[in-house]
């Protein structure tokens, strides 16, 4: 027996689910709306969600991957009477199990919930012995990591080709070392090859290698780098530089196996694991010409997309940590603390250069710091400060110098309204004078936890459920804005 959740908010739909589902012996729930589809979804344990695509208080399209990203998560079915363009591609994409229209008749309405049911029993009965992963300073347990995580573990005990993107500065090389590392050939080379600094003139010599006497210079035989490979792994980092020229020469080493260095008589070959980074959009390449489609093919047999800092909020906290602590050894400075202002700017500022960025930052503030033994936002450089602080206002101001935050002045110290106080702005008074766009942002944010509390009478997990934040992030805000959880 199977555990199944209806989210649809069309009662004729969740009972016929209901009778279908419960006919075929397994325990069936079901929910009008998608807060609180995703409410069960938290608190039950599910082996399949039937999702409906227009719910009165949000797209399921759109929470697809929360419910996906889940550990043990249960299998998604898009049930849908709306028609959406490309519906079915962003459902696939997002992690979905199937995409089906109604009305639909009962065979295929039940089909993927018996195909998806036999997936997740092979699934679970068949683990692999557990094995630590070596993830040398990929630092991060969010979910989004912890993906990436599974498909280095995938990728490692496998010999096929595999792509990493990701924005400049989110790791790609760690996430190249740690499937080389994690794999059999672990014992191995490990060679870089950065596409991006080779010109087209020496990169058939870099690659390839080259015999004595093959041109001007070459007063002895040099090893090629993807000679030096052989028994491990070679990464090509940046291969969207890699010159169109070199293409199609690359293409037929990776199908074979084989090569022949510059002015050399006979092949040589090499047996290696390719990895391949990129910070480009290789589809677009080939797209315009610019990549062959046909090395792309070869590259992208496994891919592992490496999302940006900003979409790991989660782990900023710990990055932080750990690289406080790496640069405090490195530089034999006391170990620090940390003022909570300090990672409410940490968590504010959006990191464009990523977890790079981060790094030097982190490496900036101690040895600025040295033997400072508390760590506040005046420890920062400048223009992050300034930055996350747009549109804070000025109680943000006054934490980055270390100055508690005060109560709001409509609040006296219990947090409660003060007598004659005005209520928080309201944005739709009527007023067409214009304000800066941080401005009215920090205000209608204000308004909106301030009115998240009063309605749920500060039931900080009653305020999760509905605002969709975690514990910690809702606490953040609620101290950005000086409201109180009491």
């Amino acid at each position: 027996m199977a555990k199944i959740l209806i989210i649809d908010d069309d009662e004729h739909i969740r009972q016929v689910c209901r009778l279908v589902f419960e006919a075929m012996e397994h325990e069936v729930s079901a929910e009008p709306t998608l807060t609180r589809g995703l409410a069960a979804i938290e608190n039950g344990d599910f082996d399949v969600v039937y999702l409906d695509v227009d719910l009165p208080d949000g797209i399921g399209l759109n929470a697809i991957s929360h419910i996906t990203e889940r550990e043990r998560a249960p299998e998604v079915i898009i049930f849908t009477g709306a028609s959406y363009p490309n519906g079915a591609e962003l459902a696939i994409q997002n992690g979905a199990w199937d995409y089906i229209e109604k009305p639909a008749a009962e065979d295929v309405m039940t089909l993927p919930l018996i195909r998806a049911l036999q997936y997740r029993k092979e699934k679970f009965s068949h683990h692999a012995p557990t094995v630590a992963l070596k993830r040398d300073r990929i630092i991060g347990v969010s979910p989004k990591i912890a993906k990436c995580l599974d498909l280095i573990a995938q990728a490692a005990n496998s010999e096929a080709n595999a792509l990493i993107t990701g924005e400049t500065g989110t790791g790609k090389e760690l996430f190249a070392r740690a499937i080389h590392e994690n794999s059999p050939r672990a014992d191995g080379p490990f060679v870089v090859v950065d596409c991006s600094i080779l010109t087209e003139t020496l990169i058939e010599s870099v690659l390839f290698g080259h015999a004595k006497g093959a041109f001007t210079g070459a007063e002895k035989k040099s090893e090629g780098l993807i000679r030096q490979a052989h028994g491990g792994t070679l990464f090509l980092d940046e291969v969207g530089e890699l010159p169109f020229s070199m293409q199609k020469a690359f293409l037929r080493v990776l199908q074979e196996r084989r090569f022949r260095p510059v002015g050399a008589k006979e092949e040589e070959s090499s047996d290696f694991r390719l990895v391949a980074a990129t910070n480009k959009d290789l589809q677009a390449l080939a797209g315009t010409g610019r990549f062959r489609s046909d090395l792309l093919f070869r590259l992208h047999t496994m891919h592992i997309a490496i999302p940006p800092l900003r979409e790991r909020g989660e782990d900023i906290r710990e990055l932080t940590l750990y690289y406080t602590h790496f640069f405090c050894r490195k530089y034999t400075v006391p170990l620090k603390g940390f003022s909570p202002e300090f990672f409410d700017f940490m968590l504010e500022y959006d990191w464009p250069g990523n977890v790079r960025e981060l790094v030097n930052t982190v490496e900036n503030i101690v040895v600025r710091a040295r033997l400072d033994p508390t760590l506040y936002p005046k420890h920062m450089p400048p223009e992050i400060r300034i930055r996350a602080m747009g549109g804070m206002g000025g109680k943000r101001a006054a934490a980055g110098n270390g100055i508690p935050l005060a109560a709001d002045p409509a609040e006296d110290l219990s947090g409660q309204p003060c007598q004659g106080a005005s209520a928080p702005p309201d944005c739709d008074n009527g007023d067409d004078t214009l304000i800066p766009f941080d401005d009215y942002k920090r205000q209608t944010e204000r308004t909106f936890f301030h009115n998240l509390m009063a309605a749920c009478h500060s039931d900080i997990r009653k305020a999760c459920d509905i605002s969709g934040l975690g514990k910690q992030s809702l606490y953040r805000y609620l101290r950005i804005h000086g409201i109180s959880t009491r």
